[in-house]
């Protein structure tokens, strides 16, 4: 999708910082799509971010008031461009170590921390779940009609979430859009070579950067992650093998 105004620079940082309105956020999108280069620079500027806003949001920070303030002050900075952006992460790194919140030498886009693996699942996997098992339940029910024809770009329009690219050896079994604590949220349950899977997407309301991380609960199994503005997850049965690595290649295609 061609935008009608081009994408520049002030359109970049108003995505990082979640001030465009849903239409202009799609075509900043799509232009990240196409442009695999400025999307990492802009996925860096929002890991950053995430991880700022995690120390902010503590409420016992080692170094206290000035140690946030300053933190806050290079928050503020990322609006002012990306010609300084390594300057501007090498000093993060710094305040972040002094808070005490990094305890290794590097990080990037999709880095772990330590804050990040210690925290229970996001809500969304909870959402995920429901929607696996209510997808279940009407696959076992002959009355109900299954969308099989399957069209991404039509949901994108609806609801505003970019689904990955599903490879080709999998066959759309199913495709819904689900209520959830969030809002519209998609399902798509597949067969992935006699496996049953269901990918979920849903906008949380939040930015983040965040690789696939594994959990598994109630039964069942999910990998999920979060890019941007959309939180995605792929449940599964406890059988199914390698799950976190076909979450893996869906989150490759979403550059």
């Amino acid at each position: 999708m061609t935008p009608a105004d081009p994408i520049i620079d002030a359109d970049l940082d108003a995505y990082v910082d979640g001030e465009l309105d849903v239409s202009r956020r799609i075509e900043v999108e799509s232009y990240l799509s196409e442009h695999p280069d400025m999307a990492a620079k802009v996925m860096a500027d929002l890991s950053l971010r995430g991880e700022l806003r995690l120390a902010l949001a503590a409420e016992a920070v080692a170094g206290g008031a000035q140690t946030r303030e300053a933190a806050r002050r290079l928050e503020r900075g990322l609006a002012s461009g990306r010609v300084f952006q390594s300057l501007q992460r090498i000093a993060a790194v710094g305040v972040l170590v002094t808070a005490g919140w990094v305890a290794h030498t590097s990080f990037g886009a999709f880095s772990a921390t330590e804050v990040s693996a210690s925290v229970p699942p996001p809500e969304f996997v909870d959402d995920a779940v429901a929607a696996f098992r209510t997808t279940a339940i009407r696959s076992e029910v002959a009355s109900q009609p299954k969308a099989t024809g399957y069209n991404p770009e039509e949901m994108r329009a609806a609801t505003a979430i970019v689904m990955p690219t599903l490879p080709a050896d999998w066959k759309v079994a199913d495709a819904e859009i689900y209520p959830s604590a969030f809002g519209p949220s998609i399902e798509v349950s597949v067969d992935a070579k006699g496996k049953r899977l269901s990918l979920f997407a849903v906008r949380p309301g939040s930015f983040a950067v965040a690789k696939v991380a594994h959990v598994a609960l109630d039964g069942v199994q999910a990998s999920y992650w979060q890019i941007g503005e959309v939180a995605y997850a792929l449940v599964a049965d406890p059988n199914v093998n390698n799950l976190d690595g076909e979450a893996e290649r869906l989150s490759r295609t979403l550059y």
